[in-house]
């Protein structure tokens, strides 16, 4: 079961990134992207994902992963049940997130720094 201290830490330190606080809701930011957001309650985890591969995503596991509110369908967006997650999946999908909005270099720089994943 993954919490939100399991990627807290990672989403912080990852290069052009920053937490924010809004509405009481923990996100993580590049610029003004957002790419993950917990819920109030810190139950579940969106993130940027890839919109044409969502459908794949959820139907392989919708006891884990469900479709954003359809007023975010727009959005390269998704959600995640934490206590679904193990800990190391909810760290890669923030990684994989992240890659989304950040410039590849930048990604490539992560990949040969942490050649075994975000552990």
């Amino acid at each position: 079961m993954a919490v939100v201290d399991d990627v807290r830490a990672l989403g912080s330190e990852l290069e052009r990134s920053y937490p924010v606080r809004i509405r009481g809701r923990l996100k993580f930011r590049v610029g003004q992207l957002v790419y993950v957001a917990f819920s109030l309650d810190e139950t579940v985890m969106g993130f940027a994902f890839p919109k044409e591969e969502r459908e794949a995503l959820v139907g392989g596991d919708p006891r884990k992963f469900q479709m954003p509110a359809a007023s975010d369908l727009r959005f390269n967006w998704v959600h995640a049940a934490l206590a679904v997650l193990e800990p190391v999946e909810a760290r890669e999908l923030v990684v994989d997130a992240w890659r989304m909005v950040v410039p590849a270099k930048v990604s490539r720089a992560y990949d040969e720094s942490h050649p075994d994943g975000p552990g």
